[in-house]
């Protein structure tokens, strides 16, 4: 591990191979509640004992005395607070409930500043600051690498008029939240909120497990109590670990990584041009971006679930629930009840999926959450004396045997909630059971579209139509012999044009055709890089060597098809933040690949009101190198005028290539629209579809899919 100035961030990220994009996090996380809500400073000292016990699932630095971040979630400890803000700062604190407070990272050289900036945006937001609370720290006990980053640590306490109106009140504390960390950034002012809430408060820093407790001089007060202890103890893995990167989040703890962070990431920023909200009203755009910049995977989740619990109308079970489903489409035991949320929640967003272990508290619900693929562990018990222990492994708390009533682990995609409010547990099925009897889910997404109607309406309106027919009129336009095209590769210029190689035919193509699988050589790819190569190979190549150097069996689509499912949602998104308002219809296909009758459909479909626009993804070859970038302008151009429009699939074809009319990778054109539309927040109101003639390969695939594309005809 290795711990960075801001400065040498800035140059690590300038120079070195590191992306903030790729943070990732492999940690040790676990909590400790009373199913009854009852306070008490025994709770957040067995959660010291559980975090100290995952020191082994931490790391450290050169130093041996530095941590990758520690942290706990406990609520606020109102008492406590109570005293020590009369004792201190003679201020009296409204009742609980009716304040909000945090603690706040900020820079030694500029925390006046920040202050500053902080009460006139709480001003803004309708807040106002009630005081400050410098609170006592040790940093003595820290290691010499953490302490040359160790920030100015402040606590906040907000207070409003309008404190009694709940709900008001927690959504402007949120909206101050988000802009103290946006805007402050915009003003180059360093501002790190650890949490801002009126139920829990987050205590970390940059510790080994062993060092928070003995840093933080609240948590080892006798008055301190809490009726949960959130605990979290960081591994960055490919990472470097700061103070703010520690864990617990505002929400979550977690233990894993999100593989699909990127497009996650993506598909949020181009919701924010759909989304609307009858509570925030134009204050909405106040709290873009949803996920805010230079965080971990972690991070990431945390802000989309913090943001559909205070702006999307959910509670928090709801919101783990749409973010990490459980494996439903192919579960024929599954209630129809279930079965109708998660098809209703799969058109509202994707999921966030990976290994992944998430506990996760707002005060009132303490939870964890597998994924589907149950690639975490995760243990349970119940003590009699009605607390719950949770953590992902065994022996990080003593308890006597006869005192446990039950024990058990979490199986992949369920979920385990205490409602503190309700002083009760929720298992899996009747929580799930409860959430998706909220609304008529079923009645919510009847409007989805399947592929099967669209090719109805087209026989009705054109005709019967085949492959071999397309193939063979293609064919005779660009005045090409069938016969010689059956035997002969070069008969079709295009072949060569693409990559395409006898190699490619007789090791690739063939043996996939006649096993119906992909083609497995060993030993990784000992092809030259292509990043470095003189003979022009496709962008798929640089990044099936970026992938891996290694061969590494894949997914086994019959023994795993439980948890796996090519069905996806494309098309025009509705808006995220009116869960009980009828979702737009999404055109639902049963795997992303098109045959070339189904894209022949897709292009002159009028069912429903549906419009395709066809973008040619060629320019003139007269043109050379220098006539790509203009093309590229005028594709994305193209792009943003049609779904203004109201177009809803777009289709980047490069079908009109000839000898005068070169094309541009599909790659490269799939990846400048996608980012264009993301950028515009115009990306939710299209399904974007790449018909190409240079995709061959499943990597191929795979790659299109993971900078965007919704489905892929590869007409050659």
């Amino acid at each position: 591990m290795v711990v960075l100035t801001k400065e040498e961030f800035a140059r690590a990220e300038a120079e070195t191979l590191w992306s903030p994009q790729m943070e990732k996090d492999a940690c040790g996380v676990g909590f400790v509640t009373s199913i009854e809500g009852a306070p008490s400073h025994k709770i957040l000292q067995e959660g010291r004992t559980m975090l100290e016990r995952m020191a082994h699932r931490g790391a450290c630095s050169c130093d041996n005395d530095s941590g990758d971040g520690a942290g706990v979630m406990a609520a606020i400890p109102d008492e406590f607070y109570r005293t020590q803000m009369l004792r201190n700062d003679k201020l009296e604190l409204p009742p609980f409930g009716q304040y909000a407070t945090g603690i706040l990272f900020l820079d030694k050289e500029t925390y006046k500043q920040a202050k500053e900036a902080f009460c006139d945006m709480a001003t803004a937001c309708g807040l106002r600051v009630l005081g400050w609370r410098k609170l006592l720290t040790c940093s003595e006990s820290i290691g010499a690498e953490a302490r040359k980053t160790e920030p100015c640590i402040r606590q906040v306490f907000v207070g409003a008029d309008h404190a009694e109106d709940k709900e008001r009140f927690e959504r402007d504390v949120y909206m101050l939240r988000k802009q103290a960390i946006v805007q402050m950034a915009k003003q180059s002012v360093d501002c790190y909120v650890c949490s801002l809430s009126t139920s829990t408060i987050v205590y970390k820093g940059q510790f080994t497990p062993n060092q928070l407790y003995k840093y933080y001089d609240d948590l080892t007060n006798l008055e301190f109590k809490s009726h949960l202890a959130l605990v979290h103890s960081r591994f960055s893995t490919n990472t470097f670990p700061s103070w703010s990167r520690a864990q617990p989040n505002r929400m979550v703890a977690h233990n894993g990584e999100i593989n699909t962070l990127r497009g996650n990431v993506n598909y949020m920023r181009a919701r924010e041009g759909v989304m609307k909200s009858k509570l925030f009203g134009d204050d909405l755009q106040k709290l873009y971006p949803v996920v805010e910049e230079g965080l971990t995977d972690s991070g990431c989740f945390d802000n989309v679930l913090e943001f559909l619990v205070k702006a999307g109308g959910r509670s928090l079970p709801e919101a783990a629930m749409t973010m990490v489903p459980e494996a439903w489409e192919k579960d024929e035991e599954m209630t129809p009840e279930k079965r109708s949320f998660y098809r209703w929640a799969s058109m509202c967003m994707e999921p966030w999926d990976g290994p992944a272990l998430l506990a996760f508290s707002d005060g009132r619900y303490v939870g964890a959450i597998l994924d589907r693929n149950g690639l975490r562990p995760a243990r349970y018990y119940l003590t009699e004396d009605n607390h719950l222990y949770l953590s992902s492994e065994v022996g990080v708390v003593d308890l006597p045997v006869e005192s446990v009533v039950k024990k058990d682990r979490l199986r992949p995609g369920r979920m385990l909630l205490v409602d503190t409010h309700q002083k009760k547990i929720e298992q899996d099925e009747d929580l799930k059971l409860r959430i998706a009897n909220q609304r008529p889910h079923k009645k919510l997404a009847h409007s989805r579209v399947y592929l099967d109607h669209m090719r109805k309406d087209d026989v009705l309106s054109f005709g019967a139509l085949t492959s071999d027919h397309l193939i063979r009129k293609e064919l005779k336009i660009r005045g090409i012999n069938t016969e010689d095209a059956m035997r002969r590769l070069d008969s079709d210029r295009r072949l060569s044009l693409f990559s395409f190689t006898p190699d490619t035919f007789s090791l690739l193509l063939i043996p996939m055709i006649k096993e119906k699988k992909e083609a497995l050589g060993s030993m990784g790819n000992d092809a030259a890089l292509a990043c470095l190569s003189d003979y022009s190979p496709l962008l798929f190549s640089y990044f099936q060597q970026l992938f891996a150097q290694v061969t590494n069996p894949p997914i086994d689509p019959f023994r795993e098809q439980v948890v796996m499912s090519l069905r996806c949602p494309v098309g025009p998104e509705s808006n995220i933040l009116e869960p009980g308002v009828e979702l737009k219809g999404r055109l639902i296909l049963d795997q992303p690949v098109m045959s070339l009758v189904d894209m022949m459909v897709l292009k002159r479909t009028q069912y429903k009101g549906w419009r395709t626009q066809v973008i040619e993804t060629v320019y003139p070859a007269r043109h050379g190198s220098r006539g790509l970038l203009p093309a590229l302008d005028r594709i994305c151009s193209e792009a943003c005028a049609a779904a203004l429009d109201g177009c809803q699939i777009l289709v980047l074809s490069d079908r009109s290539v000839t000898k005068d009319l070169v094309p541009i990778s599909s790659l490269l054109a799939l990846g400048a629209v996608h980012q264009c539309l993301v950028k515009q927040r115009l990306r939710s109101k299209v399904a974007l579809v790449v018909e190409s003639g240079e995709v061959k390969f499943v990597h191929d695939f795979c790659v299109l899919l993971g900078f965007g594309a919704d489905a892929i005809c590869p007409y050659l």
